[in-house]
């Protein structure tokens, strides 16, 4: 039976990792990520969970931990945000190419500099090509089934990657929400227990693991790895559609707000989707075609998916919580342009940057775009690729 409870991200997060009741967690405390293993922490103190915590002195190290753990047929994860990642940056590759299905509960923040601890998606996109699986949520709700579902992807036979389940730093991990908790025994069932086939303390069985590879044999790992991200898409889809079955929550890749009919969309992930949706609503009241597309995997990426999903509509804003810095917007926005490219749709595609280093996005920012993308198509207007939305003048 379902149960009805008041929890922030982080509290949603940790509850859901005592319900897995997986075997190790090292970690190192980082804001806004350090409630996570504190929580777990004090489970582990109250004989709630067997899980081993192992307090580490770097980040860099929890996921050293973290990957031993795992490359011995321990089921592991760890938390961390923002510089904390970026410490992990060599350890992450590590686990990917290794093929460890380690779980990082990624609670978004900020790089430096300059020295800030609020949301935004720098720390994330960042390491979007070290071979991690990604999800992004959008409020504590789907931070906690995220989470639920990470272990099911990773450990699935034909992906067997890291999975990074990613939650906005404050404005979800903080905040306190209503949210509906599964029973203990249905989240151990929906999970299960890990059993590897390959691992390290399996007697009888010797094999190395991260041994130098030469160059030709380098390669064909980087493929079969290659290969793993695609089967995941299709891994991910099949787990959303059992938790569903399970809690009647959830989507897969991405969702489709109020999209059928819009001509005009906002391409959006995490929190602010919660803003993008009040705006259509108010819009949609006042006969506007507008809609949301709340991108939740960004790991592997569905740019297919997505450029069908967009196909219908005249015009698309990309909002970007992150600057990649390379003179050409940003990250989301480069890949859903290559998407469309590649799938032959021609409508208007707008990039924006939003919501670096907690600048607020609301509603009125909402309506501004979406006016602005119906000039563009309407009145033929042009429009300025890569604006910051709210920056002050």
């Amino acid at each position: 039976m379902a149960k009805k409870d008041r929890m922030s991200g982080n509290e949603a997060v940790a509850y859901a990792i005592r319900q897995i009741n997986p075997d190790v967690m090292p970690a190192f405390p980082i804001t806004p990520s350090t409630e996570i293993p504190q929580m777990v922490s004090t489970y582990i103190a109250n004989g709630e969970i067997d899980t081993e915590f192992i307090p580490v002195e770097s980040e860099h190290s929890s996921m050293s931990a973290a990957i031993g753990a795992e490359a011995a047929g321990a089921r592991s994860l760890t938390a961390t945000s923002s510089c904390g990642l970026a410490l992990m940056w060599e350890e992450l590759l590590v686990a990917a190419s290794n093929r460890m299905p380690v779980a990082l509960a990624l609670v978004n923040r900020t790089l430096s500099g300059p020295i800030n601890i609020n949301c935004d998606h720098t720390d994330g996109m960042g390491a979007r090509d070290t071979g991690w699986i990604q999800i992004y949520a959008e409020n504590n709700q789907e931070a906690y089934d995220n989470f639920i579902q990470a272990y099911p992807i990773a450990e699935h036979k034909d992906v067997h990657l890291p999975i990074m389940i990613c939650q906005d730093g404050f404005i979800t991990s903080h905040a306190v929400e209503n949210i509906t908790l599964l029973e203990d025994e249905q989240v151990r069932e929906f999970v299960g227990t890990y059993e590897p086939e390959e691992y390290l303390l399996n007697p009888g069985k010797p094999m190395a693991l991260g041994p130098y590879s030469i160059s030709a044999y380098a390669m064909e790992a980087r493929k079969n790895q290659e290969i793993a991200m695609e089967n995941a898409k299709g891994v991910i889809l099949e787990v959303a559609d059992k938790f569903r079955a399970l809690s009647g929550r959830g989507f897969g890749l991405f969702e489709e707000y109020r999209t059928e009919d819009a001509d005009f969309i906002m391409l959006i992930m995490g929190s602010a989707a919660g803003t993008a949706k009040q705006a259509v609503d108010d819009l949609r009241k006042k006969g506007k075609k507008v809609g949301v597309l709340k991108l939740r995997v960004f790991r592997p990426f569905p740019a297919t998916e997505i450029a069908k999903a967009l196909s219908g509509c005249k015009a698309v804003a990309i909002m970007d919580r992150c600057e990649s810095y390379n003179g050409n917007g940003g990250p989301l926005g480069s890949e859903v342009m290559a998407g469309l490219y590649r799938e032959k749709i021609v409508i208007e595609a707008v990039n924006y940057i939003y919501g670096l280093a907690g600048r607020d996005f609301t509603v009125d920012h909402v309506y501004e775009i979406f006016e602005e993308l119906e000039k563009a198509v309407g009145e033929g207007k042009t429009v300025e690729q890569f604006r910051y939305i709210g920056l002050r003048e």
